[in-house]
């Protein structure tokens, strides 16, 4: 196993450990926030590993280990979204111009807060449920529309369930973190931080 397989695995494990004790009892507004922050060089790797994590999780008693892809929710946003069809045909006069279209799937996301509301819906819909694990993943799709913070924050006393956040980055502090490595750092998280 390289190094780097093998501090992800033990930061993974970490990162349960945590989940486990739950944060310091002196926050008293704390939510079971988790993030697995690691090296973008290993988004692939850790895609491998996400089946095996959550076998050992399954295994060590949660019973209900539900995984949301952020990937699977953008597609299904874009998808359903009425101005499709614009998009395709303006798409199909300037295939190349990226920054519009950038602007116009930025837009839907934002705009309409689709994502936010996914992930809201399956936290209430574990709510209360002990043995209930939820593992936030593909978050790279997020890049060039948003970034996971603003989703975080706009969710602020929905997780009544340990949510792991397998984040792509950095991290620059305590609190701070530097999505995929190269965006500003972002100190707005309220969440456990493990690994980067």
């Amino acid at each position: 196993m390289s190094l780097q397989k093998a501090k992800l695995d033990a930061d993974f494990k970490e990162v349960v450990n945590r989940v486990r004790r739950g944060r310091e009892l002196s926050n008293a507004s704390f939510e079971p926030i988790y993030y697995l922050v690691f090296q973008p060089n290993l988004i692939l790797e850790v895609k491998r590993q996400t089946p095996a994590w959550i076998a050992r999780l399954k295994n060590e008693g949660w019973n209900e280990v539900h995984c949301f892809s952020i990937a699977q929710a953008i597609q299904e946003v874009l998808q359903h979204d009425p101005r499709r069809t614009l998009w395709l045909m303006a798409d199909g006069k300037d295939p190349q111009n990226w920054q519009r279209t950038n602007e116009s799937l930025t837009n839907a996301l934002q705009n309409g807060k689709a994502i936010q509301l996914k992930l809201e819906a399956l936290l209430q819909s574990l709510e209360g449920r002990k043995d209930a694990i939820v593992l936030v993943t593909d978050l790279e799709a997020l890049h060039p529309y948003l970034r996971i913070g603003a989703i975080e924050s706009q969710l602020q006393g929905q997780f009544s369930v340990p949510t792991v956040f397998l984040y792509p980055g950095t991290r620059t502090g305590k609190t701070s973190l530097k999505f995929l490595g190269f965006y500003p750092d972002d100190g707005n998280y309220r969440s456990v931080h493990v690994g980067g």
